[in-house]
């Protein structure tokens, strides 16, 4: 089975797809090797096994799918939920989410646990609402960790490593309507210039290019219509235009499989993604990187990676910048307030890696981390020097899972002692 890009072939002997708690806990007591398998929308081998996968999208554990506690508003959720089905039902129970991710298409589980974001200043990734992890960890045994609890911060963003994530709870807020205004464009020299005032011109904001144009291409605006209702001003003060018809990422790519734009007032969920969820997202046929640096980098990276315009330029789609508040997870990529480059390259990927190491020299420097679920070169050796309670992390996986049931891919070398 291939991921969702068709870049990576798992390596698993089988895929089981279990309906029970007790059907879960027998594959993973029998089994020398075992990971979760979410929507496989990571680009890289972070959830791969040379054993056996389990995707729990059949699996009921006897409790509805969504439960909303109406004293604390906190969401109980089965980790196989994608993240559109489990917004549109917390809509349905009055309560939001603070952030969306661009995709709604992604399961709970698997997004949290490779520290998959959206974009705003201050909101925090997905992981930043997760206040408890229900996992089986390798002796069939479910243990809960909640907000508070000691190692609760290595819990979140766990790469899988520390068992089969059953149970997510989230923190939620009241819902609330937002619209999406888009601006075409923007000058050079005013987002360098103006960075963080154009990040912070909407609740959630999100700039696309190819670097190498003579405009930065688009801006998106998601503005709370609680706070105003008004389309952001300052983009056109700093000579943007906004946009005439609707806009996708991609250049010259219809819009059609995007949510809705012009500034028309909708539900938080039907606005924070970038895309529908019943539209296939983007092309599909592509490669993605990310790197996340703290916030305050994000002038020098905007200017290091426009230097390199002509390298990036004839192997990408689209490049999107976004910001993110910052958590206390051990291996989140944000945290503190970050500042997260991203870009969807052609599906060539000896001619992305070979460009790669040019990118990273650029903003390694500059405290630049990888996301975990897509491409980079890295060495993985090298990636725990980049978090300082990696040691911590570690150490959780080894008593919840000592003889590395739950390691595979790249986390096999991560973890390695």
């Amino acid at each position: 089975m291939k991921n969702w890009a068709a870049n990576l072939t798992y390596s698993s002997e089988r895929i089981e797809r279990p309906r029970t708690l007790a059907e879960l806990a027998g594959i993973v007591a029998g089994e020398p090797r075992v990971r979760a398998l979410g929507s496989r929308h990571s680009f890289c081998d972070v959830a791969d096994t040379t054993g056996v996968h389990v995707q729990l999208d059949l699996l009921d554990d006897g409790r509805p799918s969504l439960e909303v506690d109406p004293g604390t508003g906190v969401a109980s959720v089965r980790a196989g939920l994608r993240y559109g089905e489990l917004a549109a039902g917390l809509h349905a129970e009055g309560r939001a989410l603070g952030a969306m991710a661009s995709l709604p298409h992604i399961s709970v589980a698997g997004a949290v646990a490779t520290g998959t974001h959206g974009s705003g200043d201050g909101t925090r990734s997905l992981a930043g609402d997760v206040v408890g992890v229900e996992l089986m960890t390798a002796s069939g045994e479910v243990v809960i960790l909640r907000r508070g609890d000691a190692d609760f911060p290595g819990s979140v963003v766990a790469l899988g490593a520390l068992g089969i994530v059953t149970r997510v709870e989230l923190a939620t807020v009241p819902t609330f309507d937002v619209r999406q205004d888009v601006f075409t464009g923007l000058p050079w020299d005013a987002l360098f210039e103006n960075l963080d005032a154009v990040m912070g011109s909407a609740y959630s904001v999100s700039i696309f290019t190819s670097w190498f144009e003579p405009d930065v291409r688009m801006v998106w605006c998601k503005s709370k219509v609680s706070a105003g209702g008004e389309a952001p001003t300052l983009l056109v003060e700093l000579g943007a235009a906004p946009a005439t018809e609707p806009m996708h990422p991609l250049p010259d790519v219809a819009a059609v499989a995007c949510t809705e734009q012009g500034g028309v007032p909708g539900p938080w969920f039907e606005r924070l993604p970038h895309f529908r969820l019943d539209f296939t997202p983007s092309l599909g046929e592509e490669l993605q990187t990310e790197y996340l640096l703290p916030r305050t980098a994000g002038p020098d990276a905007v200017r290091a990676l426009r230097a390199l315009g002509d390298r990036i330029g004839p192997l990408l789609l689209t490049s999107e910048i976004r910001t993110i508040a910052g958590d206390d997870q051990w291996l989140s990529t944000t945290g503190e307030d970050s500042i997260a480059f991203h870009f969807t390259w052609q599906q060539d990927w000896p001619a992305v890696r070979a460009l790669l190491p040019e990118l990273e020299a650029a903003l390694l420097p500059l405290g630049a981390r990888p996301h975990w679920g897509k491409l980079f070169t890295v060495p993985v050796a090298d990636l725990p020097g980049l978090y300082p309670r990696f040691e911590d992390f570690a150490d959780l996986a080894a008593r919840l899972d000592p003889t590395g049931k739950f390691r595979g891919g790249y986390v096999e070398d991560l973890l390695a002692r």
